[in-house]
């Protein structure tokens, strides 16, 4: 029996479990999945929107606008990368410049600083633009954060005070009797809570349903990625847009945190809300109009393509309200893009105005909103590695060589209370396997330090969800 439960570990979910962390609530965390940051929240731009785009009024446009300036506190606070490195949306037709204006016109009438700079400026910030560009809208308040950690920490710092998660329950059945909802799971599990959360992503309107609220759905919107190699420092400084459309922000040119370069979305409604293929008709597509903007940009170093969907409802605004006939349950549905950046304000305005509504919040006295930072080689001088080397042997075995991940790295997330349980987990949290070899060189050093941990025979190691094993047998004879 909880007083909350919360259907979803994305991005959502997470951050409005680590609000309620701070208040005398007990709370549990249910995912279909085997690992917290699937879905839409592994899969997408990265980015932390200034909030020029979204229409004045809709809470896209209130809750990008509140949540941006809090980024720095928040990933200071949960130890996850964030560069504040400003957007660029760039014209590049005459015929467009009203465009920008229009789009100015927006930004100040959702507080948004923006600026239009000259052909000139444009050149000087970003070499490689091409040379059609004539001028661009410059939000400096713009910035690229890496959402895996966003969310692993975020489940982990509400662990710490309690939370408990369950993976691999997928919700079938809800009930409700006395003012208490059951829900069943696929593994015939059943838990119980006085409120409910509703942050399942594409598949929020199919939780809906179980408890007969069938006014909104979810139809899942395909974006198609290239991932390149950190080849190069400064080859983009900025996030880069074209200018928007009704399919969307449009095919963009990034930064990552980890120094690589994202191009992408296409966006492409699909029926199917677990299909994340790629097709070379569509990656065409976007390789063609990234170009635009970006003329010689080297295709040759493309490390990975991926896709992933965003839950887009019938309407043009987030879904985040009580159920119209079921109080106490809570829809966070419809969290399509600015919903990264929006995560933090909206998980306040669930906690505090619509959880409020049904449960007194008793602020928790030993409160602590940071996590213990971890151990990043890569940020250490060569006299901080040789003295955690020369402590802990186990970070000077180098697992990943492409992004220079050590074991001891690894473990330090086995050992917190959000562990990785597959080798995709592992890759989310440390990039181990996030190089240019996609895991070719280390995979197989990962399953044994997975193997190990848990001790299981590699064989029964997962990729990824349950029933993803990689080996079948080993050669030699054993399970080692």
């Amino acid at each position: 029996m909880y007083d909350i439960i919360i259907i979803g570990a994305g991005v959502i979910g997470a951050l409005v479990a680590r609000k309620l962390a701070a208040y005398e609530l007990k709370v549990a965390i249910l995912e279909k999945g085997n690992d917290v940051c699937s879905g839409s929240t592994m899969a997408n731009s990265a980015i932390v929107h200034s909030g020029y785009d979204p229409v004045p009024g809709t809470l896209k446009a209130k809750f990008n606008v509140a949540s941006n300036p809090r980024f720095e506190q928040i990933c200071q606070e949960l130890d996850v990368p964030f560069q504040r490195i400003g957007s660029l949306t760039v014209a590049t037709e005459k015929e467009q410049l009203p465009q920008l204006e229009a789009l100015t016109k927006r930004a100040q009438e959702n507080g948004v600083p923006v600026r239009i700079i000259s052909q000139e400026e444009l050149r000087q910030i970003e070499p490689n633009i091409t040379p059609s560009a004539i001028q661009a809208l410059f939000a400096p308040t713009a910035g690229i954060v890496d959402p895996f950690l966003l969310t692993i920490h975020a489940v982990e710092n509400a662990i710490d005070h309690g939370t408990e998660l369950f993976l691999n329950e997928k919700v079938t059945q809800i009930s409700k009797e006395n003012g208490i909802y059951t829900l069943f799971t696929r593994k015939e599990h059943q838990y119980q809570a006085k409120v409910v959360i509703n942050a399942a992503g594409v598949h929020s309107d199919d939780i809906a349903r179980l408890v007969g609220d069938e006014y909104f759905t979810i139809t899942p919107r395909k974006g198609e990625y290239f991932v390149l190699d950190h080849f190069k420092a400064g080859f983009v400084n900025h996030v880069i847009f074209p200018l928007p459309s009704k399919a969307g922000k449009g095919i963009l040119i990034t930064p990552t945190t980890a120094g690589n370069y994202l191009i992408g979305p296409s966006s492409q409604f699909v029926s199917e809300k677990e299909r994340v293929t790629t097709d070379s008709i569509t990656l065409n597509y976007v390789k063609e109009n990234a170009q635009r903007l970006i003329p010689n940009i080297p295709f040759s170093q493309v490390i990975r393509t991926f896709s992933g969907l965003r839950a887009t409802p019938n309407g043009e605004d987030f879904i985040i309200e009580e159920s119209r006939q079921n109080p106490g349950f809570i829809h966070v549905a419809g969290i399509e893009s600015p919903g990264l950046v929006a995560s933090p304000a909206i998980s306040d305005y669930v906690v505090d105005t619509l959880v409020m509504k049904r449960l007194p919040l008793i602020k928790r006295a030993n409160y602590n909103p940071r996590i213990r930072p971890y151990t990043r080689l890569k940020n250490l001088s060569s006299e901080e590695r040789d003295a955690l080397i020369e402590k802990n042997p186990e970070y000077g075995q180098i697992i990943c060589r492409c992004e220079q991940i050590s074991a001891g790295e690894i473990n330090e997330y086995l050992q917190r209370n959000c562990p990785p349980h597959s080798i995709k987990a592992v890759k989310k949290r440390t990039r181990a396997g996030f190089g240019k070899c996609q895991g070719g060189f280390c995979q197989i050093h990962v399953i044994h330090l997975l193997a190990k941990h848990y001790q299981i025979p590699v064989t029964k190691v997962n990729y990824d969800e349950e029933g993803s094993e990689v080996l079948i047998a080993s050669s030699r004879g054993d399970q080692a």
